[in-house]
């Protein structure tokens, strides 16, 4: 596992004497993570067969946080500590709502915990912290420009997420932490769009609030997912165009594709009713039932209107899962 050689200009790093809370324990309790996925995988022709990012210890017994895109089908997962300790470790579970995953070492990395902290003791314009594995370098002092609803044209959405600028570009698992140094976000995006970054910005991240672990952290430790009704999902890729929801792009044998859904089209109606942004759509569909539930569209295709009906799946059915679930 290689290490990155880049760091950050000292003016951007944050310094010990300048927080108020153990930069060092901080830096400490992250690791580098990496995993390999099959190539039959159902998400390695998208998120590839050797994926790299960061994990945070959030537990005594070496608990690792992470974010879910990282370790999904994983057939295999290291982690190595700051000082250079590697060990295996096992991909317990993922939440595709939130996206947040969780992954135990196979072996002692005896590191300090990351304190926990929430969204709620940090606002727009605060100073915060972006810590990646790697130490010092790899730490950016970094300002909030955003609290936010966010939705992903993946079929996924947060009622409200936190963006950060300037953008830290090992962004994948890192933590955010306040000024007191609990984390209250994890990693999960690098953003462009300049209403994520109020205009201030070519390049930010987004993070996922640390507040939504603990609802889902029990299910996550025994099941690897969240336990109760799965919401449905078909498979659709949708940009939001001109005030148009435009189907960008389909998963290859998804409910989407099957049922004749095709790129470019519009999408007009959802059960009979108008959406009007990327969240209002993904909530819809996902207010239609469990999954295995029928949902209707209308769409415009080249200015015709045509009526379609998509049978959801549970997406997990598609994946690998691991052993011990």
């Amino acid at each position: 596992m290689a290490d990155a050689k880049w760091t950050f200009p000292e003016a951007l790093q944050p310094k010990a004497d300048e927080v108020d809370f153990n930069l060092e324990a901080a830096m400490d309790a992250m690791v580098q993570l990496r995993s390999e996925v099959p190539a039959q995988a159902f998400t390695a022709g998208i998120l590839g067969t050797e994926r790299t990012g960061n994990g945070v210890v959030i537990r005594e017994d070496g608990l690792i946080l992470t974010i879910g895109y990282l370790i999904t089908e994983a057939s295999a997962v290291w982690l190595k500590s700051r000082r250079g300790k590697v060990v295996p470790a096992h991909p317990l579970g993922y939440d595709q709502a939130t996206g947040l995953g969780l992954v135990m070492p196979l072996g002692k990395l005896e590191l300090p915990v990351m304190p926990r902290g929430s969204i709620t003791s940090a606002g727009e314009g605060d100073e915060v912290y972006a810590l990646a594995a790697g130490g010092r370098g790899h730490a950016l002092k970094a300002r909030i420009v955003g609290r936010r609803e966010f939705a992903g044209y993946w079929e996924y959405v947060l009622d409200e997420a936190l963006f950060t600028v300037p953008a830290h570009p090992q962004w994948g698992g890192a933590a955010l932490l306040d000024q007191s140094g609990q984390m209250i976000g994890l990693g999960s995006l690098l953003v462009q769009d300049r209403e994520s970054l109020a205009g201030e910005a070519d390049q930010g991240n987004m993070f996922v609030p640390i507040d939504l672990l603990a609802p889902i952290e029990q299910d996550l430790l025994r099941f690897g997912r969240v336990s109760g009704p799965v919401r449905p999902w078909i498979g659709i890729y949708v940009q939001q165009a001109k005030g148009h929801l435009v189907v960008s792009g389909l998963s290859d044998h998804g409910p989407a594709a099957r049922a004749g859904i095709q790129s470019g089209d519009v999408i007009v109606e959802v059960q009979g009713q108008r959406c009007s942004g990327l969240a209002e759509l993904f909530r819809r569909i996902w207010a239609c039932g469990p999954a295995g539930v029928e949902i209707s569209f209308t769409l415009a295709r080249k200015g015709v209107l045509t009526h379609v009906r998509v049978c959801s799946i549970d997406r997990n059915e598609l994946m690998f899962k691991p052993s011990l679930h």
